[in-house]
C-alpha cells in the first residue's frame, strides 16, 4: 500500500514540476507581457496551486498524514515543514477563490503583484523542497 502513495505523489509531482516550470516561464518574462499574457500568467498561478496542494496532499499520505481539503492540506504541510509560510499559502488559495469567481481590476493588479512578489517564491520552495524527495 505504501508503494502505491508513493507512485502516486511522485507522479502528481510530474504534473506539478510542468505546471510550475510553466508557470516560472511567465514569472521571468513578466516585464514582457500584455494584459492577455498576464491573464494566462494568473491562469498558469491558479492551475500551479491546485497541484501544488494536490501533491502535498499525496505527499503527506505517503507519510501517514491525512488531510482531505486545501486548507487542511496546508495546515499539515506547514507543521510537517515541508512549507515554511502557512499564511501565505492560505492567502494564495483565497486569492485564487475570489480570481476565479469575480474580475476586477483592482484584484487583478494585486494578484499578479502577489504572483510575482510573494506567491512564486513560496511555490518555488515547495517545488525545489518536493524535487529533492524524489
Amino acid at each position: 500500500m505504501g508503494n502505491d502513495k508513493e507512485i502516486r505523489w511522485k507522479q502528481r509531482f510530474q504534473n506539478f514540476e510542468k505546471a510550475f516550470l510553466q508557470l516560472e516561464k511567465g514569472v521571468n518574462l513578466f516585464a514582457k507581457l500584455d494584459d492577455i499574457g498576464k491573464e494566462g500568467l494568473i491562469q498558469r498561478f491558479e492551475y500551479t496551486l491546485e497541484l501544488a496542494w494536490k501533491t502535498m496532499k499525496d505527499y503527506l499520505e505517503y507519510n501517514e498524514i491525512i488531510a482531505k481539503f486545501p486548507r487542511d492540506v496546508i495546515k499539515h504541510a506547514f507543521q510537517a515543514d515541508l512549507i515554511e509560510n502557512g499564511e501565505s499559502w492560505m492567502n494564495m488559495l483565497k486569492e485564487r477563490n475570489l480570481m476565479a469567481h469575480t474580475y476586477d481590476e483592482d484584484n487583478f493588479k494585486t494578484a499578479l503583484s502577489n504572483i510575482i512578489d510573494l506567491y512564486f517564491a513560496e511555490i518555488q520552495k515547495l517545488y525545489k523542497y518536493l524535487k529533492n524527495e524524489q
